[in-house]
């Protein structure tokens, strides 16, 4: 049977997301299913498969591989170009080629399926190793010719972390806020995700192509989740508990790389421990490897990571503050102090690199320009520290200041605050668009100003109008989606396509929300409590620490009562 297995963006961009590669292979592994391959096509290239050139509507089963808000435009816009009808009311009752069922997973659908739903048949909620292998297998027997809604009402019945929309009803007060959701009988009220506890092999890379981003780079996962518990960040929260593979598991992994390639990624490095990577490191080095990797963690740096970095022939390396301030990094529960960056940007110099990149954000809860004014001060304390390494060795180094404007996640202790506004809003209350841009774009031309004229630093920032409907997207529900349709059939705006919809983008994105409120995403049951997130959110405001997550022994959350 084919299956069409989507990433909505480029060929690069898609080889290069991990997730998505285990899902091909997995789905590839089962002889019944020949799995073909989709992807954005460029501008005046047809969209077929790469595999054997077929369309779309020959397809009775298409899968859909999500990880990014911005990319929900294109998926609906694929919808359209293949003439399969987008809604999935719309299809024909009987699934076929040309009126396929869409089936949609990766990390966006379990942080909010919500803006997708009217178009998503059926979502899998968590990570596909745990149940793709039921599904394809209840599939195989039932779908051909199978009537739609009793094909998903077999899967919901029968198998944990699957969620069809169409037996879900959201419902809203008479102004408009949304209060929940209603389930069709015999279903249960939430879908729990679905989490892989243990691997034999860590997973890593199927696939090597030299057109990916990362070309020709062996990616190996070190485990998943994070146990840090930042707080503007939703994988913290979303892959909990956080799982660690020990040193075996991922050698097995990158054992498995083809011999030609020496170039390894290590993905989850900010949470490994020290004598983990100094296994893995030496393993690295033994068989002559070389180390690529997006950041790292600005106090689990060790001897025996400096000497394979050194070995790597690596320039250029990213530490991520995310906080302007000390005071902010506490906001945030981000557990690095100023002596951390320090410490770690001068031994990563000496170790060889030349190119140093700071993460930052703007618009963080309690913010303000002092704030600011010390991540200026910092950088200047930072060269100080740095460029006598650098001279000492006939080559400058270069500081580059990457800021991104924060964007309020679901499943996080900030999902409760508006974005772009630095104060705590009360439940309903609302700020203009204009004043959230505003702020933020107040703090760009801030750290801009003190930033200038200052040799070998650089500042590279994203735009705050691009950001804003990432926000809207990011904690949306499903009255989106015909904004979602308008945006990709009439080639609108998404500002205008909302207002012809008598939508604002306050509504959800730069409103405030409390202790009460209740969200479209909570369709899903990661087994946080509600009331954890909002401690912590208020936690933030008094700049107050949390432990990071140990399952073992501790219960704050909720996700482990019953381990």
């Amino acid at each position: 049977m084919p299956v069409a297995l989507v990433y909505p963006n480029s060929y690069a961009v898609g080889m290069s997301n991990l997730g998505f590669q285990l899902v091909y292979s997995l789905i590839s592994e089962d002889e019944s299913f020949v799995c073909e391959r989709f992807f954005l096509p460029s501008e005046g290239e047809p969209f077929r498969s790469l595999e054997s050139g077929r369309m779309l509507t020959d397809f009775p089963l298409v899968f859909f591989s999500l990880s990014f808000e911005h990319d929900y435009l294109h998926l609906v816009h694929l919808l359209l170009t293949s003439r399969i009808a987008p809604l999935a009311a719309d299809r024909p009752s009987q699934i076929g080629p040309g009126r396929p069922l869409v089936v949609c997973g990766g990390v966006a659908t379990f942080m909010n399926p919500e803006p997708l739903a009217p178009f998503i048949d059926l979502f899998i909620i968590g990570e596909a190793e745990v149940v793709l292998g039921d599904l394809l297998e209840l599939l195989r027997s039932t779908i051909d010719g199978g009537e739609r809604e009793t094909v998903l009402r077999t899967i919901m019945l029968s198998l944990p972390g699957c969620y069809a929309p169409a037996f879900y009803t959201p419902r809203y007060d008479n102004g408009g806020r949304f209060i929940g959701n209603e389930a069709a009988p015999d279903l249960p009220k939430r879908i729990r995700k679905v989490m892989l506890s243990s691997c034999g092999t860590a997973a890593h890379s199927q696939v090597l192509t030299p057109v990916a981003e990362f070309s020709d780079l062996y990616l190996t996962e070190l485990g998943r989740g994070c146990s840090r518990g930042c707080r503007f960040c939703a994988a913290g929260y979303i892959y909990r508990p956080p799982r660690l593979w020990d040193r075996d598991q991922v050698i097995a992994g990158l054992a498995e790389r083809p011999e030609r390639i020496r170039r390894i990624g290590l993905l989850g490095m900010e949470m490994a421990g020290p004598e983990t990577l100094a296994d893995i490191s030496g393993y690295l080095r033994d068989n002559g490897c070389s180390l690529s990797f997006s950041s790292l963690r600005a106090d689990r740096i060790s001897d025996s990571l400096l000497e394979l970095l050194a070995a790597s022939n690596l320039k250029s390396v990213a530490i991520a503050p995310d906080g302007a301030s000390e005071r902010l990094r506490r906001v945030i529960n981000k557990g690095l102090t100023e002596d951390d960056l320090l410490r770690a940007a001068e031994r990563l110099v000496k170790a060889g690199l030349s190119k140093l990149k700071l993460y930052l954000m703007i618009g963080l809860p309690s913010e303000t320009l002092d704030d600011l004014q010390e991540m200026l001060d910092f950088i200047g304390r930072l060269k100080e520290r740095i460029m006598p390494v650098g001279r000492g060795r006939g080559r400058l180094c270069e500081i580059s200041l990457s800021v991104n404007c924060f964007t309020p996640k679901p499943w996080t202790p900030f999902q409760f605050h508006p974005f772009g506004i630095s104060e705590q809003l009360a439940p309903g209350e609302t700020r203009t668009g204009a004043e959230a841009l505003r702020q933020l774009k107040k703090k760009i031309t801030f750290l801009r100003k003190g930033l200038a004229g200052r040799a070998n630093v650089h500042f590279h920032c994203e735009s705050p109008d691009k950001v804003f409907f990432q926000a809207v997207l990011a904690r949306g529900d499903r009255r989106l989606a015909p904004v979602l349709l308008d945006m990709a059939r009439e080639m609108i705006p998404w500002n205008q396509a909302m207002k012809s919809r008598g939508l604002s983008p306050e509504t959800f994105a730069v409103c405030g929300h409390g202790q009460d409120d209740v969200f479209p995403w909570y369709i899903i049951d990661h087994g946080i409590e509600h009331g954890f997130l909002w401690r912590e959110y208020l936690k933030s405001f008094r700049a107050e620490a949390t432990r990071p997550c140990e399952p073992e022994r501790c219960r704050l959350c909720g996700v482990c009562h019953d381990r």
